[in-house]
């Protein structure tokens, strides 16, 4: 349910959301790497989390499975990973997430280290706790009766921590093509839907994360049939309970990456802002799960 429609497109105007005129020099392709592994339940990455420094990781399976590993870089690229043995997301009574509740899709970091996961099936947003034997608990956290009116498989896939500490979770469709993104956002116990992130076309939101220079930065793809996924990545600036300051990083030509699905910003050793993305293979023999990261170049005094 979308509330305040009017007044938030109203809000974009006046702030003056304005696209940038040439993303092309925006961002610098670093490269990519394709992450393989045996076993049974890799593939499927839909949610990513990278630190700080840009050398550890944390992924989810769109069918309820975490790991977390490393990279190791050369010359600041990704030159191979290792990761933990995939393990299952449980419940309260330690049992495996399955079907209608197990389709976990975003996944953020607050300051603290609190892992947040956002599902779809049954939506929500759960907090990840550490069980006494390392188990991944899903933890409850109180949704409204809003979030019953989401569309299947098309709702809560973008997850992040605003600059305040709070979750903030947009919707994969809006619900119509001119009609922008809703953003709902964790206020203790309570959520609210303060912000909208204006809809370009026919891409859909799939993957966000606030940087070190508290920006949401999203990405988005279409999907061209055999001709493969496109994918564009925006930025906004918060500006109380408006998003300003939008634009356009970059939108790749089909078939250049797979399905690209989440996005961890963070800063490298010579202050950059660096984009790490992972893709969604959906367990397809003839897609891939591969990392691609990006450089933000600085904006020069005249842009």
């Amino acid at each position: 349910m979308q509330r305040g429609l009017g007044g938030a497109l109203i809000g974009f105007a006046l702030a003056g959301c304005a696209l940038a005129a040439d993303p092309s020099e925006r961002l610098e392709l670093l490269g990519s790497y394709h992450w393989t592994g045996d076993d049974e339940h890799f593939g499927g990455f839909s949610g990513l989390e990278v630190s700080d420094d840009g050398n550890s990781f944390t992924v989810i399976t769109d069918r309820s499975f975490i790991t977390r590993g490393t990279f190791q870089r050369e010359d600041g690229r990704i030159a191979s990973v290792a990761a933990e043995p995939l393990a299952p997301l449980v419940n309260s009574k330690g049992e495996r997430l399955e079907g209608y509740m197990s389709d976990s899709e975003g996944l953020a970091q607050a300051a603290d280290g609190t892992l947040y996961i956002s599902f779809e099936g049954f939506h929500r947003v759960s907090r990840l706790i550490e069980g006494e034997n390392k188990e991944n608990i899903v933890g409850w956290i109180d949704r409204p009766a809003e979030f019953n009116s989401f569309q299947n498989n098309s709702a809560m896939e973008a997850l992040a921590i605003d600059p305040q500490g709070r979750p903030i979770a947009s919707l994969e469709r809006s619900g119509d093509w001119d009609k922008p993104f809703p953003v709902y956002r964790l206020e203790g116990d309570r959520w609210t839907q303060p912000y909208f992130i204006p809809r370009r076309g026919k891409h859909l939101l799939v993957g966000a994360d606030v940087g070190p220079d508290n920006r949401l930065y999203i990405i988005e793809r279409k999907f061209s049939g055999i001709l493969g996924f496109s994918s564009r990545i925006r930025s906004f600036a918060f500006h109380g309970d408006t998003l300003t300051d939008e634009q356009l990083l970059i939108e790749t030509p089909t078939g250049k990456f797979d399905n690209l699905e989440s996005i961890s910003v963070w800063r490298d050793d010579g202050g950059a802002i660096r984009l790490t993305l992972i893709s969604d293979d959906n367990f397809f023999p003839l897609q891939r799960t591969e990392f691609v990261e990006y450089r933000l170049a600085a904006k020069s005094p005249h842009s």
